[in-house]
């Protein structure tokens, strides 16, 4: 036979509770036993006690007996439950602190800890699993390499700490423009990077794009010790797509950062890498 698993602790709570007032009954009726063995010993006391009467006194003392014992034996059992459960208890908090100590680890490993968007390694691994699910059901796919202009300037003026909030701004809002499918992630610096799956045609991606731009063109609001500043920050996105420019994650990143540079360069915001043949050499 499999060996059986123990109890969980909540439902050995409850067998303890159901022991406890079993032990409360049990208790009960060896009181009540007593009593009424006491009872009639004194009234036989000075009388006559037949034989039918007093083997009948005797059985009911020995079943006192057996009640009490049971009633002592049973808070043993009782004592050794609490034990139990303790135990159970403590385990199972080490057990859970652990676990939530591994998903710390896990979430740490994977994910940047200014912005807590996914990072490169997080972001690669759902790319090729993109790829995989794109090449299968014939899919287009797209990668969009998206760098902020000019953003050393606000770190040099301003701070690494205020340079910090606008980057966690910024964050915020490319993920709020971003599909539940979809991954952003923050590849360093001010780079981030947009995977966009199962997109249908070139006007869903640029309409996704002039979305993601808007919201990142919104003021930042700062207020930091003496600082009080409204930054304006103005975002060039370098737009790849699977097939046509590349067929491996590395390609199209390859691909959405020529881009970019391209969308930088024109300060158009966005540039497809589609379109850099199309550029006089």
């Amino acid at each position: 036979m499999p060996e059986e698993l123990p109890l969980p602790t909540n439902s050995l709570t409850q067998v303890l509770g159901q022991s406890e007032r079993v032990k409360e009954i049990v208790e009960e009726c060896a009181d009540d036993l007593s009593s009424v063995n006491a009872g009639l010993k004194h009234e036989l006391m000075d009388g006559e006690i037949s034989p039918v009467v007093e083997n009948a006194l005797e059985k009911s003392e020995a079943i006192e007996d057996k009640v009490q014992t049971a009633s002592k034996e049973l808070a043993l059992v009782n004592l050794a439950l609490k034990e139990e459960v303790q135990e159970r208890t403590i385990l199972e908090e080490k057990l859970a602190a652990e676990i939530k100590q591994g998903d710390e680890a896990r979430h740490a490993s994977l994910h940047d800890p200014l912005t807590g968007l996914p990072n490169r390694a997080l972001f690669n691994d759902r790319l090729e699993h993109g790829l995989a699910h794109a090449k299968r059901n014939n899919h287009s796919l797209v990668v969009m390499f998206l760098d902020l202009d000019d953003f050393k300037s606000i770190n040099d003026t301003h701070g690494h700490d205020v340079g910090d909030i606008v980057l966690t701004t910024i964050a915020e809002r490319v993920k709020q423009a971003s599909r539940d499918e979809d991954t952003v992630c923050r590849h360093g610096g001010d780079e981030f990077l947009y995977l966009l799956a199962e997109i249908k045609n070139e006007r869903d991606i640029t309409s996704i794009v002039e979305k993601i731009i808007a919201m990142v063109k919104q003021p930042c609001h700062i207020g930091i010790r003496e600082i009080s500043i409204s930054l304006i920050v103005h975002p060039s996105i370098g737009i790849a797509i699977f097939p046509a420019d590349g067929t491996t994650a590395d390609a199209l990143i390859a691909s959405a950062d020529k881009a970019m540079y391209q969308a930088k360069r024109n300060k158009s915001g966005y540039f497809l890498f589609s379109d850099l043949a199309l550029l006089p050499d």
